[in-house]
């Protein structure tokens, strides 16, 4: 059974950094996209970041660049979002998710809730 499980979040001030887990499990992960994506309350989806699946190059949000590192550990098959600089705005449900052949992030997380407090 294809599983993504993201955790990590948690109530963190303005300014401090927080490490979100991917951690993925029935499927050969690194042979996928991983991306991640955030919900903030009232607005919609935004993806932030991504590892690709061939050559596991790293993207970022605009929006967010400079503050970002996505990594990933093979051995553990998971895939790190560490986040810096935290700002309340920041405050969303963050997503991990795997893009599929079918051309879309078709595996999701569950999601983990960062809040960040002024």
């Amino acid at each position: 059974e294809v599983q993504l499980q993201a955790y990590g979040g948690g109530l963190v001030q303005a300014g401090g950094y927080l490490r979100l887990s991917c951690a993925a499990s029935g499927f050969d992960f690194d042979s996928y996209t991983i991306g991640w994506f955030r919900q903030a309350p009232g607005k919609a989806p935004e993806a932030i970041s991504c590892i690709s699946s061939n050559d596991r190059t790293t993207h970022y949000a605009a929006s967010m660049s400079g503050r970002l590192t996505i990594s990933e550990d093979n051995a553990k098959d998971t895939v790190y979002l560490q986040i810096n600089s935290l700002k309340p705005e920041d405050t969303a449900v963050y997503y991990c998710a795997a893009y599929t052949s079918y051309g879309s992030y078709d595996y999701w997380g569950q999601g983990t809730l960062v809040t960040v407090s002024s």
